[in-house]
Formats: structure tokens, C-alpha cells, sequence
């Protein structure tokens, strides 16, 4: 008999994981080919609900993205919208830095 985490389950795991204070998130802007600006989550390879907060913050802020080698990729400039939402998902806004 398998059991199905919810969401809601794996959050609070992820909460408990950051208030650790092991954690640090930079978030910047990057130019890719054709000069698209990108923004870029990094500090989040470690935790094992990385591509789930991809999927929220794509949804949230309704653009393209991925997660990449250890990176959360958002398709725009989304630097202040993604600290907002990752401090509304339970990160700490102290271990957020956004260049």
C-alpha cells in the first residue's frame, strides 16, 4: 500500500529543511542568446523539492522555465516577483539575495 504525500506535506518538510539556516539564495539576471534576460535561483541543488518550487513559481508568474543543474532558470526579468514568492512559500527573506 503506497501513501501519497501532499504538497502541503512536502512544503513543511522544505520549511524545516531551510529554517536550518544552512541555506543561501541568490537570485540574479542573466543575458542569454538573443539577448533574453533570464533570472537565476541558485542555492536550491541541494534540496530535494527544487523542481516542485520551479513548478510554483513558473505557475505564479506565468512564464517558461527550468530546473537545470542545479539552477532554477525563469524566462524574464522576475527578480523581485521570485524573492516575494519564495518568502510567501516559507523561505527566510534574511538567506535571500537578489542582484
Amino acid at each position: 500500500m503506497t501513501t501519497l504525500v501532499s504538497d502541503h506535506d512536502s512544503m513543511d518538510d522544505l520549511i524545516k529543511e531551510i529554517e536550518k539556516g544552512e541555506t543561501s539564495i541568490v537570485i540574479t539576471k542573466d543575458v542569454r542568446k538573443f539577448r533574453k534576460p533570464v533570472t537565476v535561483v541558485s542555492g536550491l541543488q541541494d534540496n530535494h523539492n527544487a523542481k516542485d518550487v520551479t513548478r510554483q513559481l513558473k505557475t505564479s508568474i506565468g512564464t517558461g522555465g527550468t530546473f537545470k543543474d542545479g539552477q532554477i532558470i525563469l524566462q524574464g526579468d522576475h527578480r523581485e516577483a521570485t524573492k516575494g514568492l519564495l518568502v510567501k512559500m516559507g523561505f527566510k527573506e534574511d538567506s535571500i539575495e537578489v542582484y
